[in-house]
């Protein structure tokens, strides 16, 4: 009897030291898709559908930028991803330490990214493209390129190492390394940048980052994260409510509003319903603390409590024959739309747009309009205000291909920087233009990634 029990305790001992690494690094991160412009698609393991504002990223997804389609992905500390048309992005790995730090590998198949690393304590950022790959614990903001035939990297601001086939290649602030995919992958690194289609893209979403967060130096006193925090700080505002403490609420939030009005309950795998919202401050909001109905304010948002992945936010004090929103009961795994409220849209001009009381923000692209709460006041007056909007123009697929193509063969000078054993000391031209981009619903052939390392019907409701 008693080596039976020992017997027992050292099988129960085994498999207690086979489990330990699996809670060594934990999977149980999200990450927001923070901006969506055009034809952007999902792929979280059942095929690519239809991406949208707000959707939580987790582990093995890809993202698909098609024909002048642009995304944003933002991490928890406030760096972000963004992609231009003809891009797929894969994200292998988001996981947590047990010491804390999080680790972040994302795979360029294909098009052109810009990242923007804020370098946070303990944390890692590894990005591969080709057979290069590059990890970050400093902060760096940089472009990777995937053409046909080679790959580039310019860094705007920071240091970075890429190991690859051709060793360890260090590329210094406002330098490219470019790497001949068609020749074992040797490079050249040219001591100045070569200005890109969407590097204007970039800065200006950069800039409106840089612009908002500066506002909230202190995010951590209402969330546990950085990313979010941007959209809070421009599309409304904190007031200290006696008996309630510090809230938030949207501008543009009449009486009649209600924060579940527009968005969707959209399935994840292994996770079911989870509310999306489609508030362009959308995020945090909803997944940390409550939505709180107060008397002679409306419905504002209370920070506080443990931070949710998933799930539906905790709704308090909500006024007489309100119902709370709950994830449907049926439908599979298709999405479902609500769409209650008004929304704010373009003007007669393309360089206005017309702010609807009651939007609470819905419809006004970031950072295009200033002075939000002023105007505010101004919709709450009138009903609506029709304001000029300051937005950087965004060239097309087709546009920005063109003029690639014809930066590619211009004639280009001897290179000034170094070079790898056997590449040609004149740079040949070159092709930096993405691929067209696939079909939508057909898989992308995308490059391996280095060692280790009509969308369908959706019911509304």
């Amino acid at each position: 009897m008693l080596k039976r029990v020992k017997l027992v305790a050292l099988a129960v001992l085994v498999c207690g030291l086979m489990a330990v690494p699996s809670f060594a690094d934990s999977q149980v991160r999200i990450v927001r898709l923070s901006s969506v412009e055009g034809d952007v698609q999902i792929d979280r393991s059942q095929g690519y559908e239809k991406a949208f504002l707000n959707l939580p990223i987790t582990q093995g997804a890809k993202i698909r930028a098609n024909n002048d389609g642009r995304a944003e992905i933002e991490f928890e500390d406030g760096s972000t991803l963004r992609i231009t048309p003809g891009t797929v992005v894969e994200f292998p790995e988001l996981s947590l330490r047990s010491s804390g730090g999080k680790v972040s590998t994302v795979h360029l198949q294909e098009g052109t990214a810009y990242l923007n690393f804020s370098g946070s304590k303990d944390d890692q950022f590894t990005m591969s493209f080709g057979r290069e790959k590059f990890a970050l614990i400093n902060p760096a903001h940089l472009r990777v390129q995937m053409g046909d035939t080679d790959a580039t990297l310019a860094v705007f601001k920071g240091e970075v190492q890429v190991e690859g086939p051709s060793g360890t290649v260090p590329v210094d602030k406002k330098q490219t390394a470019t790497f001949d995919l068609a020749n074992h992958d040797k490079y050249e690194i040219a001591k100045n940048l070569e200005q890109d289609p969407y590097d204007a893209w970039d800065k200006q979403q950069e800039d409106y980052h840089q612009r908002y967060m500066a506002r909230s130096s202190s995010y951590n006193s209402y969330s546990p994260y950085a990313y979010g925090t941007t959209d809070l700080n421009y599309y409304g505002n904190f007031t200290n409510v006696a008996g309630y403490g510090n809230m938030w609420q949207p501008y543009f939030a009449n009486a009649g509003w209600d924060p579940f009005m527009n968005g969707a309950w959209a399935y994840s795998p292994g996770f079911g319903y989870n509310w999306v919202s489609a508030y362009p401050w959308g995020w945090t909001p909803y997944h940390y603390g409550n939505w709180m109905f107060v008397p002679g304010y409306g419905w504002m948002w209370q920070p506080g409590g443990s931070w949710a992945g998933y799930g539906t936010p905790r709704v308090i004090n909500p006024p007489g024959r309100y119902a709370v929103p709950l994830p449907p009961t049926t439908g599979g795994n298709s999405t479902v739309v609500v769409n209650r409220g008004p929304v704010s849209g373009p003007g007669v001009s393309p360089r206005q747009v017309v702010i609807r009381d009651g939007s609470a923000g819905l419809g006004v692209p970031r950072g295009s309009v200033r002075n939000l709460g002023k105007i505010s006041t101004q919709v709450q007056q009138k009903g609506l205000v029709v304001s000029d909007i300051r937005m950087t123009p965004v060239p097309t697929a087709t546009a920005a291909t063109a003029a690639r193509a014809t930066a590619a063969a211009a004639p280009r000078p001897v290179a000034t920087g170094r070079t790898s054993a056997g590449s040609a000391a004149q740079a040949a031209p070159r092709s930096t233009a993405p691929r067209t981009a696939p079909a939508p619903r057909s898989a992308p052939a995308p490059h391996p990634a280095p060692a280790p390392l009509p969308p369908p019907r959706i019911p509304h409701r």
